[in-house]
Formats: structure tokens, sequence, C-alpha cells
């Protein structure tokens, strides 16, 4: 059977951007013999679905960190990965609560490591690559609540979302009490509590906790688990910035 043509132009083109850093139309349509109009097509597709982005007309584009989803079952190892997973280990050695790391990426928070599949009383064996959304996620909420105002309002902007007195009150409050809290509905089994793992004024990212709200209220899990999870992220700070 022949190949579905517009499916190999696609992928011509993430691979052409995944051997550099950036890539103008006329480049990638240089490396792979595709017309520039079709270039030009393909990547408003991409960029459209969030896996590149134009950094400039003079630059050109670059792909996100959505390409890696497209590897649901390879385990995503950097430096921030290596440099949390043994902490969260030991975390959940002595607590039993399932950990999740999370960043931001392309509109949503997306977890890069978990200890759930060696959490006894966890509820999931993996949860790799999956997104959350930043507003309402404990995770997210953190991050915004941690980050400087510029990032703040370029995420808020890229939600299309404004940041009015209302969220600036409930980020206050995240930071207030170190930890944020997922927003969920009143019939939610499962909550999450998060804080920021930050290395001077950056959020490298951030960690959850996620537990059973029949097994305690969110003022009981702050009580117990803030300070914690408020030392485990600044051992994972540590580390990964050496």
């Amino acid at each position: 059977m022949a190949a579905i043509e517009p499916v190999r132009r696609s992928f011509a083109i993430l691979e052409a951007l995944s051997r550099r850093p950036h890539g103008t139309i006329a480049t990638l349509a240089e490396e792979t013999g595709l017309p520039r109009p079709t270039v030009a097509r393909l990547l408003k597709t991409l960029t459209e679905l969030g896996y590149a982005t134009q950094v400039s007309r003079h630059i050109g584009y670059r792909l996100t960190d959505r390409v890696l989803g497209l590897a649901q079952g390879i385990r995503f190892i950097d430096h921030f990965v290596d440099a949390a997973a043994p902490h969260m280990q030991r975390f959940t050695r002595k607590h039993g609560w399932p950990l999740y790391l999370g960043t931001i990426s392309h509109r949503a928070i997306t977890i890069r490591y978990s200890t759930a599949a060696e959490s006894p009383m966890s509820f999931e064996r993996a949860a790799l690559q999956r997104r959350s959304p930043i507003l309402s996620s404990a995770l997210g909420r953190a991050w915004l609540a941690a980050c400087s105002d510029e990032e703040r309002r370029a995420v808020l902007r890229d939600l299309g979302v404004r940041h009015d007195a209302k969220l600036a009150e409930a980020f206050a409050v995240i930071r207030r009490d170190g930890h944020a809290f997922t927003i969920l509905p009143r019939a939610g089994r499962l909550q999450g509590i998060a804080v920021a793992v930050r290395h001077r004024d950056r959020v490298l990212g951030c960690i959850s906790m996620r537990f059973i709200r029949s097994a305690m209220t969110e003022a009981e899990a702050g009580a117990r688990y803030g300070a914690p999870l408020t030392a485990l992220a600044r051992a994972i700070a540590a580390d990964a910035a050496t």
C-alpha cells in the first residue's frame, strides 16, 4: 500500500525540525524537497496542533515539547527528572501516597515523572505525559502562584484568561499557605496538593501528592504534608541546580 502522502510530508517536517534548534520555510523546503507552499501549510497545521511554534519570521519555526507525547512508551528523562526521582521515591516509601512531577507545556501541565507505580495507595499505574488543566489542577495553580508576574501574565494570556482580582487573591492565598489544591467538582473522589520547585526566581516544575478525599480534608492534608512537600521541593531544587 502506498504511503499516505500528507502524513509522510508532515513527518518529514517534524524530522527536519528535530535535527536543529529552529528552521525557516526555505531551509525546511530545501532539506525535505517539498515545495515552499506545502512546507508553509504543514507548519501552520503543526503550529495549530501545538507541535511547532514560530519563533520569528527571521528565525523560523521550532518544535515544542509536545512532540514528546508521541512516544508514550518512552520514559521522559532529563536532568530535572533525574534530580527529582530519588527524592520522590523516598517520600512515597515514607508516606505512601503517590507523587507527580509536572511542568507547563502548551497550555497544560504535563506529568514528567510519577511514583504512582511504587505507591501502595495509588489508584493508577501510569501517568507519564498525562496533561492537566493549568487553572484548575493543583500543579498548575502552584506554578502560577509561584512564578514571576511576567510569566504569569504570559501564561494567562496564552490561555485567554484575564488576570483579575479574584485570581490574584487565589494566588496570594496559595503563596501564603505554601501549597495549592485542585479545584474539584463536588463529587470528585481524588484530591491533589502541590508545591512549586523553585531555583532562585524561576519555577522549575511542581510536585503534587494525590490522595483520596475520604482519607483526609484539605486542611488536614495541608497541616500534615505541606511542610514535608515543601522540604522535598527544596531538596529537588538544590540537586537540579547542580
